[in-house]
């Protein structure tokens, strides 16, 4: 793994655990509890947390990092990549999950989608600070 890579990967997943853990710990806890009720657990499960962090961030880097030339670019492509990946997550919970509603899918779907331009613009950042 190269300096530019490590530093993209380390930048993300950091910039990725401080905001998610702010959005689902303090701001919005309360919220997905309220809506989410008996489905969600009282602790989360911290294997697949960890391997969903790591596995999501190695896809920002190599999918929207690594190739953008530009901060700007890195930030749409993040865009889109949470759209997609958190459209995928919430439009199927909506479709198969009783309680699972439209404003929580588009709320979702609208963090993950500002969650992942920010992580990636930070991870691109700092690749960038590796490079010089």
């Amino acid at each position: 793994m190269s300096r530019r890579s490590l530093f993209a990967y380390l930048g993300t997943l950091l910039a990725f655990l401080v905001l998610d853990g702010l959005w689902l710990g303090v701001l919005m806890g309360p919220t997905y509890k309220s809506l989410l009720g008996p489905l969600m657990l009282e602790q989360p499960r911290l294997l697949p947390a960890m391997l969903f962090y790591l596995l999501y961030v190695l896809g920002c880097v190599v999918l929207v990092i690594l190739p953008s030339g530009t901060w700007p670019r890195a930030a749409r492509l993040g865009a889109l990549l949470g759209l997609v990946a958190y459209g995928t997550y919430d439009l199927s919970n909506w479709a198969t999950l009783q309680g699972w509603s439209a404003g929580l899918a588009l709320m979702d779907m609208a963090w993950g989608t500002f969650l992942s331009a920010v992580c990636c613009t930070v991870g691109h950042l700092c690749a960038q600070r590796a490079c010089k």
